[in-house]
This record gives structure tokens, C-alpha cells and sequence, in this order.
């Protein structure tokens, strides 16, 4: 059977107070699996006005009607409103996941912070903030998590080591084709990447005529033909667990419809033999419907050099 993992991004208070019940509720309904990645430290989602300088950024706003999805006093949290301890406030709802059978991981301590400063930041500066995260997903589940998956696909070299000296088995930190070691600047990261294959559903909405009623036609288009090792989707609890929960729904039916199992990055680890994944170089790069850089899968390491 073919697999598609769904990668659940979870970056807001809200998000995890509300989308993430009404998302297991779901996937329990249509008997899928998926991984959830937490924000565990305080949501200061107001703060992300400042993007507003950022290149294409207000035309993504525009597209997706971020106030509609998100909410005015979420965009208001850290600015004019205290951001609220999202571990903290919500563990209940955390341990809930996992109770009900589904992975659990790290996204990130505080998701504005490391999306808008992980890339310039300093070795210091970053492993406060993995260290942070790690620590309250301990104190939440009682063990040391086996994934992260950063928040806005935002790294840096200190962060892709620290994913192996912080015991991370697997990590899906960057979007891609296919499962991979990661090489930084000739430095192979010895945690298997698995990328998001898929575009994310708020990357299409509004471009050349796709809404939320017919985007899923759009990603079932593109998932008729299956990679080897399948597809990683990232949907969010803020979007796929509100507003778009329909369109969502949509797709899992479709996905089944095409023959996939919905099923989780853990799995699709278990799958892999890391010893013969292919090392692909990690770089910065533009996605379509997304403003600025993230990083992405490159070419594989050396494929270029002849002798």
C-alpha cells in the first residue's frame, strides 16, 4: 500500500486548544494516522507584524485571510497581549494525543522567535531555545521526544547538529522530494531528513483560481502518482483544524480513495535504513505561495565531481 505521512504543525494557543481536538476527532472518524509537532513555550503570534517588510508577504495575507484563520486576539498575543504558556495551559490536551495513539514531537519553544531568528542566530541563542522545548515535552510526556519539525521550515547549522546531540532519531525540517542525510556545507548531519513533499494548502489557496472548495482537487492531482517512499503533507491545526477542517476531509477521503495509508513520520523512519539514505546537500530557497527563504532538499552531496 502506498503511505502519505500528515505532519500536523501546531504553532498557537488556539490552534492547540482548538484545532487540534476537532483534528483527532477526524483522523479517529476516518481511521488515519498522523504526527503532531508542538509549539510548547509562549505564543507570541502578534508579534509576527513585523513581517510585514518581508517580501511577498502581505500578498500571501491577502490570499489566505490570515485574520479569518487565526483570529484577532491571537494576532495580538506578545504586543498587546500577554502570549500564553502554551505547554503549560494546554498539557491536557498534549497528552491527549498521544493518548489517542498518535505520534507526538517538537516543533519548536516559541514559533515566532525561531521562524523569524533561527537563521542568523548563534550556537548559544539556539540551543536555549531546542533545549527549552525539549525540556517541557519531557515534562509533559515523561520522555524525550524522537522528532522536531521546524517551525517555518527554519534552521541553521547549529540547530541540524543539535538535532543529534539531543537524541532526535528523525526530523523534518526542510521541504524536499525524498527522505535524506542532510549535508551543510560538507558536513553530513547524521539525523535522516524527511521532507514535506507536498505544498501546504494555504501555499494554493488563491492562486489561479483555487479556493478552499476545490483545493483538494488540485493536491489529489499531484498525489495520483506515488514516490518510493511515499509523501510527507504538513497541514496546521490553526487552518486544516478550523476553517479549512472541510477541505481537509476532502482530502483524506481522496487519499484513500487513491489507495494511501495516512500514516506517521515515525513510521516512514521505521521504514528506512539510514545507512543507505542518500546525502543531499540542505540550502536556502523560495517555495511557491510562501514569501522568503526556507530551506530545502539540494542535489545529492558530491553527484557532481567526475574523475
Amino acid at each position: 500500500m502506498r503511505s502519505l505521512v500528515l505532519k500536523i504543525d501546531v504553532d498557537t494557543y488556539r490552534g492547540t486548544l482548538i484545532g487540534v481536538p476537532r483534528l483527532v476527532e477526524l483522523l479517529l472518524r476516518h481511521h488515519a494516522d498522523a504526527s503532531f509537532l508542538f509549539s510548547l513555550g509562549p505564543d507570541h503570534t502578534g508579534r509576527a507584524i513585523k513581517r510585514v517588510f518581508r517580501r511577498g508577504f502581505m500578498q500571501k495575507v491577502s490570499r489566505t485571510s490570515v485574520l479569518s484563520h487565526y483570529g484577532f486576539k491571537t494576532l495580538m498575543y506578545g504586543t498587546l497581549l500577554p502570549g500564553p504558556d502554551i505547554g503549560r495551559c494546554c498539557s491536557g490536551i498534549l497528552r491527549s494525543v498521544r493518548d489517542a495513539g498518535f505520534e507526538t514531537g517538537i516543533h519548536c519553544w516559541d514559533h515566532i522567535r525561531w521562524q523569524d531568528g533561527v537563521r542568523h542566530a548563534d550556537a548559544r541563542w539556539t540551543e536555549r531555545e531546542l533545549q527549552l522545548a525539549a525540556e517541557r515535552y519531557k515534562e509533559i510526556f515523561g520522555e524525550a521526544a524522537s522528532v522536531h519539525g521546524a517551525a517555518g521550515w527554519q534552521m541553521n547549522p547549529h540547530a541540524l547538529r543539535l538535532m543529534q546531540r539531543l537524541g532526535f532519531s528523525y526530523s523534518s525540517d526542510c521541504r524536499g522530494r525524498h527522505p535524506f542525510l542532510p549535508v551543510w556545507n560538507a558536513e553530513i548531519v547524521n539525523c535522516p531528513q524527511l521532507p514535506t513533499t507536498l505544498p501546504t494548502l494555504d501555499e494554493l489557496i488563491g492562486v489561479d483560481g483555487i479556493d478552499e472548495h476545490n483545493v483538494h482537487e488540485r493536491l489529489l492531482a499531484l498525489t495520483r502518482e506515488a514516490p518510493a517512499n511515499g509523501h510527507v503533507f504538513t497541514l496546521h491545526a490553526e487552518l486544516e483544524g478550523m476553517k479549512l477542517l472541510p477541505a481537509f476531509e476532502k482530502l483524506l477521503l481522496g487519499w484513500q480513495a487513491q489507495g494511501y495509508k495516512l500514516t506517521t513520520l515515525r513510521d516512514l523512519a521505521a521504514s528506512l535504513d539510514p545507512y543507505y539514505l542518500p546525502r543531499h546537500e540542505i540550502l536556502w530557497g523560495g517555495v511557491p505561495g510562501r514569501s522568503g527563504e526556507l530551506l530545502v532538499q539540494g542535489t545529492e552531496f558530491l553527484s557532481e565531481i567526475t574523475v
